[in-house]
């Protein structure tokens, strides 16, 4: 789970209980300065040699898992990497000892790519952390090992910019930007995927040779399918991410505080909360058409809505509540009013009052790394599934969220489906454009729960699949694409849609993710991973 953070959920909830090859690389001279000028402090990163790290070692548990326990590896060893090279020679060598490989950044998987137990090694990213401006490419560079909280702080103090990323501010770079990653900001400033300006990729040829490339958008880069398909594949498909470049389409001039998105100065916190005392069927269906609605009807490229981004986060009725968080750019004209009008919206008609939390004006730093509504305490294991809402959701919907979420079969209370606003600058892009399809949504739904105790993961992972089941019943228990629905959201990984015993739909598990671009993104696996080097159960497959 990674735009929308688990940590966010609890609040409420908890109140109640070897460098062998040569690059192979773009043809241009901007290109290869990019990758071959490094500084002297790069030079250092570089100087440092990879950690090789076994079983034996005492780090080794800490590292053969990530976020979510309920996923834990046995590899032959990991490898924590500092520069490109150092990647390329760990691939080698893995191909040449036939041993599969998986990549970690920062560990936010929700389901077990990077600890199946058929990993061998784990290439971890952590060293690979720099965030600078990289003149010869005229973008700012992240590496993949990067957190959101330090690529937004590092982009903030040093440029007064942002990346429209996730609310989680301890998910990689590296996984995050390449699935599409979307956040509070990116209703008015568009998804991760659609300020990427390049990407250098250790990929296997055809010759089982590691190397590295650079990808450009560039109309004339030779390698542009690959830059394509890493704006909404996901990671762990084609190779190792080594850097990303950052740069907005149509940003001209070399000063790094103009390449992207101004950060907002000061944002409008809002946390309100609805005790399940009060609601029924009728009240609680209600304020979820609404919700709906509001975003339906603001979600729009150019709407003014587009500053506004919330959550509505419905827990099981055992939490005794549930909240909703928002966040408004409070430089927007109107910013208290535009506020004032959404949660009016939400509630009209449902009779029920709503109990304030929070409302008040913060720096965005503050809010993007420290806000409750958003950033909170994790939990160390959950199962999660998502649908993206391209109109308000019809009664059998409705009314299915109520079933589930009124169950008294199952305790909860971390049992929870969240609505989460989507649209507006998003929708401003086409769906061939980038490798992520959806693009007329105005909405993301996750279905989610948390526990502690493995002996709880059957229950609480079938509450899920039920409800998510539920849910979707009239559309064979998935969220067909082109309909109500869009399809699922690939950095919410739910591997149970390509597994034939769990998704009956007939619906396959890449056109739920991919849509249309599957085809496309299948050429580019080809072409760059030929020996399918790098996959996992929701990877894309060889034509």
């Amino acid at each position: 789970m990674t735009e929308f953070s688990r940590r966010g959920l609890m609040r409420g909830a908890a109140a109640t209980g070897g460098a062998l090859a040569l690059p192979a690389l773009a043809t241009t001279p901007a290109v290869a300065a990019a990758v071959d000028g490094i500084d002297g402090a790069e030079h250092a990163v570089r100087a440092t040699p990879a950690i090789h790290v076994t079983p034996a070692d005492p780090r080794y548990k800490g590292l053969v898992s990530g976020s979510n326990q309920r996923w834990v590896g046995s590899p032959d060893y990991i490898r924590v990497v500092h520069s490109a090279d150092q990647v390329v020679a760990a691939v080698q060598e893995a191909v040449d000892r036939k041993l599969k490989v998986a990549v970690r950044s920062g560990g936010h998987c929700d389901e077990d790519f990077t600890a199946n137990r058929d990993v061998r090694v784990v290439i971890d990213m952590a060293g690979m952390n720099a965030i600078d401006y990289d003149p010869a490419m005229n973008a700012i560079a992240v590496g993949p090992g990067a957190l959101l909280g330090s690529v937004y702080r590092t982009l903030y103090k040093r440029w007064g910019v942002v990346l429209p990323g996730g609310t989680c501010p301890t998910v990689g770079a590296g996984g995050h930007i390449t699935g599409g990653g979307y956040g509070a900001l990116s209703r008015s400033r568009g998804l991760t995927v659609d300020h990427l300006y390049a990407v250098e990729v250790v990929h296997v040829g055809a010759d089982g040779r590691a190397r590295k490339v650079v990808a450009t958008r560039e109309p004339g880069d030779p390698n542009r399918e690959l830059w394509w398909a890493h704006t909404g594949a996901g990671g762990g498909n084609f190779g190792v991410i080594t850097r990303y470049w950052l740069r907005s389409p149509g940003a001209t001039g070399t000063d790094p505080s103009k390449l992207l998105p101004q950060a907002p100065t000061e944002v409008l916190l809002s946390d309100v909360s609805w005790s399940w005392s009060d609601l029924d069927e009728a009240s609680l269906t209600r304020l979820l058409r609404n919700f709906n609605a509001w975003h339906e009807a603001n979600s729009a490229p150019t709407s003014p809505g587009r500053h506004l981004f919330s959550q509505l986060k419905m827990m099981h009725k055992a939490a005794g509540y549930f909240r909703m968080s928002t966040q408004v750019e409070a430089s927007v004209p109107g910013a208290e009013q535009l506020l004032d009008d959404f949660l009016a919206a939400v509630t009209e008609g449902t009779g029920v009052p709503y109990h304030v939390g929070d409302r008040y004006r913060a720096p965005w730093l503050y809010a993007v790394t420290e806000w409750s509504g958003f950033v909170e305490a994790a939990v160390p294991r959950w199962k999660a599934k998502s649908a993206y809402v391209r109109k308000t959701m019809p009664d059998e919907q409705l009314k299915a969220v109520y079933r589930q979420l009124t169950r008294d079969d199952y305790p909860g209370p971390y049992g929870m489906i969240a609505v989460v606003g989507f649209g507006g600058k998003i929708n401003e892009v086409a769906t061939a454009d980038t490798a992520t399809a959806q693009r007329d949504s105005f909405a993301k739904i996750l279905y989610c729960s948390l526990w502690s105790d493995p002996a709880d993961d059957a229950e609480q992972t079938a509450w899920v699949r039920e409800a998510y089941a539920d849910v979707y019943a009239t559309t064979g228990g998935v969220p067909r694409t082109g309909g109500v629905n869009d399809g699922a959201y690939i950095n919410y990984a739910d591997a149970d849609l390509a597994d034939p015993s769990l998704n009956t739909s007939g619906v396959p598990w890449h056109q739920l993710y991919f849509k249309d671009n599957y085809p496309r993104l299948q050429r580019v696996k080809a072409k760059w991973d030929p020996k399918n080097v790098f996959s996992h159960r929701l990877s894309i497959r060889l034509p």
